[in-house]
């Protein structure tokens, strides 16, 4: 059964993420704010993928000086739904 949940980032550009998840699987993310085709493309990307491929993925990625970005906000939210 699908569940959605939604996270809201710190220390980037985007403002929100809201994910359907199914069990261990991401169904979808919509992403409010930031670089509009590229989270389109992340979320693409991560559709039908497991949990714990993405954060292993994208956990750590930086976005020029910060020490995060869009990618690793999505991780640390996946990681943030698995501990809830």
């Amino acid at each position: 059964m699908s569940e959605r949940f939604t996270y809201r980032p710190s220390g980037v550009c985007s403002q929100r993420f809201d994910f359907v998840l199914d069990g261990d699987k991401i169904e979808s993310l919509q992403v409010t704010g930031g670089c509009n085709g590229n989270l389109k493309g992340i979320a693409k990307l991560i559709a039908g993928r497991s949990i714990d491929e993405v954060v292993n993925c994208l956990e750590g990625t930086t976005c020029g000086f910060k020490g995060t970005s869009c990618p690793d906000q999505i991780a640390k939210a996946l990681k943030t739904y698995q501990n809830s």
